[in-house]
C-alpha cells in the first residue's frame, strides 16, 4: 500500500518515503515508526503502541522514543514546534494529521527493477531462526530454542542493529524456507541459523551467520562441549555467538558501504567507515574516523553510535599521544553526554562516557560508566578492554586482568584483541611479573605490529629486567608509533590514581633510556 501526503510518498511494499520522487533516507525502525502513525492516523497513538509495535516490546527510554520522532517530522520537513504531520498530544501520544491518500501497491511488473531488501538498505536488520535439532529426539527440542532466544536477547543489548522479535523468526522452524525468502518476508539482510545435537553428556553446537541478500556465509563456528551444567553451556555459547557477530556485520556493513557512491553515503554508511578506520588503530586512520564521523553527524546530529564513537576515538587519541587531551575533552565529553541522552540503554553511550572520564582523571566515574555498560550488555568486548584499562590506572591490577581475559575470551577474533593483549600485559607489569608482561606485549605486537600501547609495556618491562637490546628495539618502535613519547608526557598525561604506579612505570622507562 502506498500513502500520499503533501509532495510525499510512503510505500509500505518497497519501505520507501519519497518527497517530490527522490527518495528520503530513513533508518528502518523509524520507518516503522512512520508506517504505523500513518497506517493508524484515525486514532492517538500511545507510547505503548508503539514500543509494541515497532520495539517489539522491548524497554525503550523517552529520549530514544523521542528521538526516532523528531527523526520521522525531519524526515517531513516538519518539526516539534509546528507539529504539521506529526502532533504531539500530551499525556496521550501521537498523531499523524495530514491529509492522506491511498493507493494500491506497484505491480510486480513495476517493482521488478527495485532492489531487495530495500529495509536493510540503512541500518541492518538480523533475525536468528530456531537452531534445528539433529537429535532425533523432539524432547531435545528444548536446548536449541534456549540456546536461539538467548541468542537474540543477547543481540537485542547491540543497539548497532535491529533484531527481529522471536514471535517472527520462530515462525520458520521445522520448515523448509529458503534464507533468501525468509530475509524478504522479515526485511532483514543478516540471518543467523545453527543446529544443536546432543549424545549423551556431549553437545555439539554450530551457529553461522548469513548475508541473505548476497547468499554469503560470513562467519561459521562450531562449539563442542560436556554437559556438566547444561545451563553455563548454554550462556557460554551464547555470549561466544553474540560477542563474535557484531564485529562480523559491522565488516560487512563497512564492505557494502565502500561499494556505494560516494554522494549516496548516509549517516549510517559514514559510521561504519568510520568504525573500520577506529579498529585499525593508526593515527592517519584516527583522522579519518574523526572526519568521517564529523560528517555522520552533519547528516543526522542525534546519531547516538556516531556521537559515542566520535568520543571514544577522540580519548583514544588522547591515551596513545596522537592529540592533546585539552584540544578535545570538551567537545568529546558534550558528544558522549548527548549520546546518553540520545539512548540511556545504549551501552556504547556510557562506554563512550566512561573514556571520557578516564582520559579526564575521573576513574571512579570511568569504572561506574562502564560497568553500566557491561550492565546494558555483558557481551560489549571494547567496554570490558575499557573497564580493564580504567582498573589498572586505578592500582586494580588484579581484577584490571581478569578483566582483559575476559574481553579476550568474549571475542577472540575481535580488530581490538591487540589492545586487550596490551592492557593485560601492563596489568602485569605493575604486578611486577615482568616476564608474563613481556609475553603478552609480544603477543599484542604479534596481532598489531604498531601498537603504542603495547610497545610502551615492552619497553618498561624489558627495563625493569635489563634486557637491554629488547628495551632498544621497543623504544625504537614507540618513537616511531608515538613521536612525543617523554618521562614528561608519561608523567602528566596518563591517569594514574596513586603515584606509585606512576614512578614504577617512569623507572622503567628511564632503565629503557627515555629521556
Amino acid at each position: 500500500m502506498r500513502f500520499r501526503f503533501e509532495n510525499n510518498v510512503l510505500d509500505g511494499d518497497l519501505r520507501e518515503l519519497t518527497c517530490d520522487g527522490a527518495a528520503v533516507p530513513l533508518q528502518p525502525q523509524v520507518f516503522d515508526l512512520l508506517l504505523y502513525l500513518v497506517t493508524q492516523r484515525a486514532r492517538v497513538v500511545s507510547k505503548d503502541d508503539l514500543i509494541s509495535q515497532v520495539w517489539n516490546d522491548r524497554i525503550v527510554s523517552d529520549s530514544a522514543l523521542n528521538s526516532r520522532i523528531n527523526a520521522a517530522r525531519k524526515a517531513l520537513g516538519d518539526d516539534g514546534a509546528t507539529q504539521r504531520l506529526i502532533k504531539t498530544i500530551p499525556r496521550k501520544g501521537f498523531r499523524f494529521v495530514g491529509e492522506v491518500r491511498e493507493e494500491a501497491a506497484a505491480s510486480p511488473a513495476q517493482a521488478v527493477s527495485r532492489p531487495a531488501l530495500a529495509r536493510a538498505a540503512e541500518r541492518p536488520a538480523i533475525a536468528v531462526l530456531a537452531f534445528e535439532n539433529m537429535s532425533g529426539d523432539p524432547a531435545q527440542d528444548y536446548f536449541g530454542d534456549g540456546i536461539s532466544e538467548d541468542i537474540l536477547t543477547a543481540l537485542s543489548k547491540q543497539r548497532w542493529f535491529m533484531v527481529i522479535a522471536r514471535n517472527s523468526s520462530f515462525t520458520y522452524k521445522g520448515r523448509a524456507v529458503h534464507l533468501r525468502q525468509i530475509a524478504e518476508e522479515l526485511g532483514v539482510r543478516y540471518i543467523v541459523e545453527g543446529s544443536v545435537r546432543k549424545v549423551d553428556k556431549r553437545v555439539r553446537i554450530t551457529a553461522q551467520l548469513n548475508d541473505a541478500v548476497s547468499g554469503n556465509h560470513l562467519w561459521a563456528e562450531r562449539y563442542d562441549r560436556e554437559l556438566v551444567d547444561v545451563f553455563a553451556v548454554q550462556d557460554e555459547i551464547t555470549n561466544a555467538i553474540a560477542a563474535a557477530i557484531e564485529p562480523q556485520i559491522h565488516a560487512a556493513e563497512n564492505f557494502r558501504s565502500h561499494r556505494k557512491p560516494p554522494a549516496s553515503l548516509d549517516a549510517w554508511d559514514l559510521l561504519m567507515r568510520a568504525l573500520s578506520h577506529y579498529w585499525r588503530v593508526t593515527r592517519q586512520d584516527h583522522e579519518a574516523a574523526k572526519a568521517l564521523l564529523a560528517r555522520a553527524i552533519a547528516v543526522d546530529p542525534n546519531y547516538g553510535q556516531a556521537l559515542s564513537l566520535l568520543a571514544v576515538n577522540d580519548m583514544f587519541g588522547v591515551h596513545l599521544g596522537w592529540v592533546e587531551l585539552a584540544a578535545v575533552a570538551p567537545a568529546a565529553e558534550a558528544a558522549a553526554l548527548k549520546a546518553v541522552r540520545c539512548d540511556h540503554e545504549d551501552a556504547w553511550s556510557h562506554a563512550a562516557l566512561g573514556s571520557v572520564c578516564f582520559s579526564t582523571r575521573r576513574l571512579a566515574d570511568a569504572l561506574s560508566e562502564f560497568e553500566q555498560a557491561l550492565a546494558l550488555n555483558p557481551n560489549f568486548s571494547l567496554a570490558q578492554g575499557y573497564y580493564a584499562l580504567a582498573l589498572s590506572y586505578a592500582g586494580r591490577a588484579k581484577d584490571s586482568f581478569e578483566a582483559a581475559q575476559k574481553a579476550i575470551r568474549l571475542s577472540p577474533r575481535d580488530p581490538s584483541l591487540a589492545i586487550y593483549h596490551g592492557i593485560a600485559a601492563y596489568a602485569r607489569f605493575t604486578e611486577r611479573r615482568y616476564g608474563e608482561a613481556i609475553a603478552l606485549a609480544r603477543e599484542a605486537i604479534r596481532h598489531r605490529g604498531d601498537l603504542t600501547g603495547a610497545y610502551r609495556v615492552l619497553a618498561v618491562s624489558a627495563g625493569m629486567t635489563g634486557e637491554s637490546a629488547l628495551a632498544e628495539m621497543a623504544l625504537g618502535e614507540l618513537r616511531r608509533t608515538q613521536p612525543g613519547i617523554s618521562l614528561h608526557w608519561i608523567a602528566t598525561q596518563l591517569p594514574w590514581a596513586n603515584e606509585r604506579d606512576r614512578d614504577h612505570y617512569l623507572e622503567g622507562f628511564r632503565r629503557a633510556g627515555l629521556q
